[in-house]
């Protein structure tokens, strides 16, 4: 009698369910994200005001962390992605009628929540769907992929959506946006659903895990590689305000700010396969910690630029540690989610990451306002150190063996 093998896991077998809605839902982001300030503005919004409308996505996204874990877990990851990114399109087809009505600035305000709330409920169920559905020998591979597609989606958004202004004004980037976040919906639905492994025959039924119940039991993970992921997430949003201040303090214009932030960034989604490869192999602290002394460098040599060429340097450097992390995040959460209680435990790790996103430009805003922009990058470019200190203690060498 002869058995079939079962073919070996590739990752394109599931390349285009599984990363196409991401890059679609990245692409409707990014179109919009450089126009929401303007178009507050257009609708009578004071600069703050501008400023809060736009913080509101990032606010929406951190927030609903905790409740994008419940509803991943009651509708299953499929329809939970294609939910999010309905919603979504539905708020940025509000966003672009705004300017129509006479309640148009609290639209625009409102559909930026519910874009934030959507992003939070189409990136947990996406990463708890590639958690089960890769074989854990090519989870960081599968989650670093995940994470650079998003990136390139960002990346290339605000090109489409440029085209489009040009002839549809300031709206038509709200309108790329809707058709990206529908054709991920679209595209979603294709997903394959995750096959239930069969409970033990006699076994006591499994109680189902609460959000409580796993911040409790996983407390002492939050506490310790949590608190790396945190520091991270600080480090990679502060980099993102720090290139554009600084090359304002340096005098250089608009373009020349805009080509180092945007070469920067293109560095950025070069290495992410690599450096999940090397993860996948040789261990998740191979990047964690490199990835985070590299970026943490960068941003301390930032405040001894003095002109376009060194200050270019140095955000390569950035873009260059922040590539080689890509995923990072993502498979350290899968690494530490239990299997009974995986959607909650992703959850409250997210929440924590955003927390980090959130709380690293305060503190540049903090310590430049009491000493100087100088020591504001400084003090950013430390987080990277303590983060890389945090990830060394923390992370253990990965335990199962690999057939290479």
């Amino acid at each position: 009698m002869t058995t079939t093998r079962p073919a070996p896991f590739s990752l394109r077998s599931i390349a285009l369910p599984a990363f196409g809605p991401p890059l679609l839902f990245a692409i409707g982001e990014g179109a919009v994200l450089p126009v929401v300030a303007l178009s507050a503005r257009d609708l009578g919004a004071s600069v703050p005001l501008a400023a809060l409308i736009v913080t509101l996505i990032g606010l929406g996204s951190w927030f609903f962390n905790l409740p994008a874990s419940l509803i991943t877990m009651t509708f299953g990851e499929r329809w939970a992605i294609v939910g999010a990114a309905v919603a979504s399109a539905l708020a940025l087809a509000a966003a672009a009628v705004a300017p129509l009505l006479p309640a148009g600035l609290w639209l625009l305000a409102a559909a930026m929540v519910v874009v934030g709330m959507a992003a939070s409920v189409f990136a947990l169920a996406r990463q708890k769907y590639l958690t089960e559905a890769v074989p854990v020998v090519f989870r960081a591979r599968a989650l670093s992929t995940l994470g650079g597609v998003t990136r390139i989606g960002i990346f290339i958004g605000p090109f489409i959506g440029a085209g489009v202004m040009q002839f549809a004004g300031i709206t038509g980037a709200y309108w790329v946006g809707v058709v990206a976040m529908a054709a991920a919906a679209g595209l979603a639905v294709t997903i394959p659903d995750l096959v239930a492994e069969p409970a033990p025959a006699g076994g006591a039924p499994v109680r189902q895990a609460t959000l409580r119940g796993v911040a409790v039991s996983h407390a002492g993970v939050f506490l310790s590689v949590g608190v790396g992921v945190l520091l991270l997430s600080a480090l990679r949003a502060s980099r993102q305000v720090v290139i554009p201040l600084w090359a304002d303090h340096l005098g250089l214009d608009a373009t020349q700010a805009s080509l180092i932030y945007g070469i920067s960034g293109a560095i950025d989604m070069l290495v992410f396969y690599p450096a999940g490869k090397l993860m996948d192999r040789k261990g998740r602290q191979w990047v964690a910690v490199p990835s985070t002394l590299i970026m943490g460098t960068a941003l301390l040599l930032i405040p001894l630029s003095t002109g376009f060429v060194t200050l270019m340097l140095a955000a390569l450097l950035i873009g260059f540690g922040n590539g080689i992390s890509s995923g990072l995040n993502m498979t350290l959460g899968a690494d530490f989610s239990p299997d009974n209680g995986r959607g909650q435990f992703l959850g409250i790790w997210r929440f924590m990451a955003d927390a980090g996103a959130t709380g690293g430009p305060v503190l540049l805003s903090g310590v430049t306002a009491a000493a100087s922009l100088g020591a504001g990058v400084g003090a950013t470019g430390v987080l990277g150190f303590a983060a890389a200190a945090v990830f060394g203690v923390t992370i253990p060498r990965l335990r199962h063996r690999r057939n290479y």
